[in-house]
């Protein structure tokens, strides 16, 4: 078994919904995933906490972070995770901000707030009560989250042979787990906090104008019946499991996934190869996955008139029992 570490919080989420490794050690939004994705919680490093959305003395709601300027951890780190999801509860999107500022930490983002250097950040909220009792009157709080598993999470993969699953259990379990720069496996979690942070996560909207949402059996039919079968993920993805007959045309994605995406920021000049007289359907790794998304959008405006959005994609596809072609997941660990 070998172990990889990331900061790439994006691929490892991705690398959940195929099963790719054995053993997660995340933060809870790839957590989250895993447990969707036939994953079982062993436990965490550390309690639940709400984060908070904190503005600079001035703006007291929500309609006043118009055109203003917002400090993040990595873009896909939990902090920024929550932050969008607190931001679509309330309606909001990252462009209603003039700059989105993407840094590592989460208290630099506080002493920013503090200096008028930034207009608002997102902490946990007993990072953020410190800094607001330490510097009263220079910060507020506008927005917060439900309680969250912090730290990081321990997961093993449900199919994991019986003996071996348990020998890892009972490892991370004991006393002796003690990973450095991690800590300890001491939380029990129920699975509700974990829940909460995956819907958060499903950032693609319900619908989409000008193309039609299917679920996996309507695909089914409209491949039988001729449809275009697109799988936008990249090609390590496609090669590594795909649905059977799909083509596979790369969305090419810099840009934030967010409804208000700046399409010129991606590459997707596959679409033009495209036949526009044939039903054409979009896929990629499901409900958290923004490519199929922003491809089907990207036939829509080239004048596609059936367009089709498998939002549930291939983990949807799986779920189902229906074929795929590729490779079968590997057996490894991902830290």
């Amino acid at each position: 078994m070998r172990a990889l570490s990331t900061e790439n919080l994006g691929d490892a989420m991705r690398s959940t919904r195929t099963g790719e490794y054995d053993v997660y050690i995340a933060p809870a939004h790839v957590s989250a995933s895993a447990l969707a994705h036939g994953y079982e919680l062993v436990g965490a490093t550390q309690g639940l906490q709400p984060y908070v959305f904190v503005t600079r003395a001035g703006i007291q709601a929500v309609g006043g972070l118009k055109d203003r300027t917002l400090y993040l951890s990595q873009q896909d780190s939990m902090a920024s995770y929550i932050a969008k999801g607190m931001l679509n509860e309330a309606g909001l999107s990252l462009k209603t901000f003039k700059q989105v500022m993407y840094r590592k930490t989460t208290g630099a983002g506080l002493f920013a707030v503090g200096v008028g250097s930034v207009d608002a950040t997102v902490a946990p909220e007993a990072e953020a009560a410190q800094w607001l009792a330490a510097n009263p009157g220079k910060g507020l709080v506008i927005l917060k989250s439900q309680p969250v598993p912090l730290g990081m999470s321990v997961l093993v993969k449900k199919t994991m042979p019986e003996p071996m699953k348990s020998r890892v259990i009972a490892w991370f379990s004991s006393n002796e787990a003690v990973m450095p720069g991690i800590g300890r496996v001491a939380n029990r979690h129920e699975p509700a906090p974990y829940k909460y942070v995956a819907s958060l996560g499903h950032f693609t909207p319900a619908q989409l104008p000008g193309a039609k949402r299917v679920t996996a059996t309507e695909v089914q039919q409209l491949i039988a019946q001729g449809a275009q079968m697109i799988d936008v993920r990249s090609e390590k993805e496609y090669n590594e499991g795909h649905i059977q007959g799909a083509r596979l045309v790369p969305y090419g994605e810099k840009s934030l996934k967010d409804i208000a995406f700046d399409a010129k920021a991606d590459s997707f000049a596959g679409v033009d190869k495209l036949d526009k007289s044939k039903p054409v359907i979009f896929a990629c790794n499901g409900a958290e996955c923004w490519k199929s998304y922003k491809a089907s959008r990207a036939a829509v405006e080239r004048g596609f008139t059936q367009v089709y959005w498998f939002r549930g994609g291939l983990p949807e596809w799986r779920a189902q029992g229906l074929p795929v072609d590729g490779k079968a997941p590997t057996n490894n660990a991902k830290l």
